[in-house]
Parts: structure tokens; C-alpha cells; sequence
């Protein structure tokens, strides 16, 4: 067993020193620039496809074959499933947010954005936010993915599949969740990756959230045996947080504390889920 775990511990070491050299790369500019939009947003594509480079070189210096990966598609409802799933959990905790008053739905002067910018004016605003939702769920979705893309290749194709083979389902799950969670963390201290509460708060909301979210993406992974149900997870998890339910909702004084993925309700939400698909693990039968 000890050798095994020496011998699995190489491979993982490999891939998160090249992440760490590459990203560093795109630190450097995002951080230099202060914001994730300097070049176009070009900085924050290179810096997401910094662990799937990684683990395409990680796989060619280690002499193994790229379909390790996990590239077939597997069962297409797990699949759906993964793209409905973070619709689920932000569309739960921002209804709790617009209810109870921490935030308001919807954002009068965002609707008027995106009405001027589709030339949808003449329409009801419920109308624009319908046609806005639709577009942005499906070309929206797919432009997504591709950023995801470049993610989930390094974590969810090499390294959790990885981290199974010794460390089983919860250990996998928090360990690639927090080193997931810090790979996020340059940007979030020192450049504007937050959407304003004081960074010690977004610190904390981001972690428990990254970390939790990966028992989902781990179980996804691992049953499925597809490394695009965590592609999907990731790009509607941020396509619905960070183009939809947050700028859709209107800051009612202390708004940013309870929304998006660095304030509490989103972590509260995704950490009951955690722990449901934790429950679910000995479904995996792999171990």
C-alpha cells in the first residue's frame, strides 16, 4: 500500500508544479492589470487552461495514454443532470435571497442593458429576462464550456481519478476541492475575482463553496466515468451564477454578503447537496 501511494504521489506532483509554473504566467498579468478582464478576458482563458495543459504534459512525460482522461461521454443523464444541477442550487438560494429581502429581483438598470444590447426595447422586461436566460443557457453555455473545459481536464480528468485509485471518495473530493480552491485564491486576494465583500469573507465563502461543490463534480465524475459531466457542471455553475442570478439581482444594501459565489448562501446551499451525493458515495462501487 505504501509503495502504491509513492508511486501515485509522483504523478499528482508532476501535474500540480507544471499547473503552478504555467498559471503563474497569467497570475502575473491578471494581477499586474488588477482585474480578470484585462485582455480581453484572454488572461482568464489562459489561466483556465492551465491545468488541462498540465495534465496533457503530465500524461506525455509519464508515457500513458490520454484516454485515462475520461473523454467518452458516458450516460447522457448524467449529463443533463450536471447541467440542470447548478441551476438547482443557485436558483434555491437566490429565491431565499429575493424573498427574504437581502436582495431584490430583479436589476431594473441590468434589464435595460441587456434590452438595449439585443434590441428587445419594444418588449415586456419579464420578456427580456426570458430571451436573455434562453440565449445565454445554450450559446452562452457552450462559449462556457470551453473555458471549462480547459479546467476540468486537469482536475476532473487527471487528478481526481487519480487521487481514487488511494484516497477513495471523501478524501478525493476534499483534497482536490481545496487545492482547487487555492489555485483561485491569487486572483481573489490581489486582483477583483469577488463581487465586493471584504476579501477575508470571500476568502471563506469561496472555500467552503469550491470544496463542497467538489463532492458533486467527484461523484459526477467517478459514476459517469466522463470527464464532460464535470465540463457541464462547471460551465452552467458559472454561467447562471455570474451571468444570470447575480446581475440579475439588485443590491439592496448589504446584497453582496448573501450572493454569488463570495458571499454565504451559495456555500450553505451546496454543502447540503455535498453532503447528499456524500451519502450516495458507495453507489460509485469502485472502491
Amino acid at each position: 500500500m505504501t509503495d502504491q501511494i509513492e508511486n501515485n504521489s509522483k504523478p499528482i506532483l508532476i501535474f500540480l508544479l507544471i499547473t503552478l509554473a504555467l498559471s503563474s504566467i497569467f497570475y502575473y498579468l491578471i494581477i499586474d492589470a488588477g482585474t480578470l478582464s484585462a485582455g480581453g478576458g484572454l488572461y482568464v482563458l489562459g489561466l483556465m487552461w492551465c491545468p488541462g495543459i498540465s495534465a496533457l504534459i503530465t500524461m506525455r512525460i509519464l508515457k500513458r495514454s490520454l484516454k485515462e482522461l475520461g473523454w467518452k461521454w458516458g450516460k447522457t443523464k448524467y449529463q443533463l443532470r450536471s447541467y440542470f444541477i447548478p441551476i438547482l442550487y443557485a436558483l434555491v438560494a437566490y429565491l431565499i435571497v429575493w424573498i427574504v429581502g437581502w436582495g431584490k429581483f430583479y436589476n431594473g438598470e441590468f434589464v435595460t442593458t441587456i434590452a438595449t444590447s439585443l434590441g428587445l426595447t419594444e418588449l415586456d422586461n419579464n420578456l427580456v429576462i426570458l430571451v436573455y436566460v434562453l440565449i445565454q443557457g445554450t450559446v452562452g453555455f457552450l462559449t462556457g464550456a470551453i473555458f471549462a473545459l480547459g479546467e476540468e481536464i486537469g482536475w476532473r480528468g487527471f487528478l481526481v481519478p487519480e487521487l481514487y485509485k488511494t484516497e477513495g471518495f471523501t478524501k478525493t473530493s476534499l483534497i482536490s476541492g481545496f487545492i482547487w480552491g487555492i489555485w483561485h485564491l491569487p486572483i481573489l486576494l490581489f486582483a477583483d475575482y469577488n463581487s465586493g465583500t471584504p476579501v477575508w469573507v470571500a476568502m471563506i465563502c469561496f472555500m467552503v463553496l469550491v470544496i463542497s461543490v467538489s463532492f458533486i463534480y467527484t461523484w459526477f465524475r467517478m459514476k459517469s466515468g466522463s470527464l464532460w459531466t464535470a465540463v457541464i457542471l462547471h460551465a452552467s455553475h458559472n454561467l447562471y451564477i455570474q451571468s444570470i442570478f447575480t446581475p440579475l439581482t439588485e443590491d439592496t444594501g448589504n446584497t453582496a454578503y448573501f450572493i454569488d459565489e463570495f458571499g454565504i448562501m451559495l456555500p450553505i446551499i451546496v454543502t447540503g447537496l455535498a453532503i447528499y451525493y456524500w451519502s450516495k458515495r458507495k453507489e460509485l462501487n469502485l472502491v
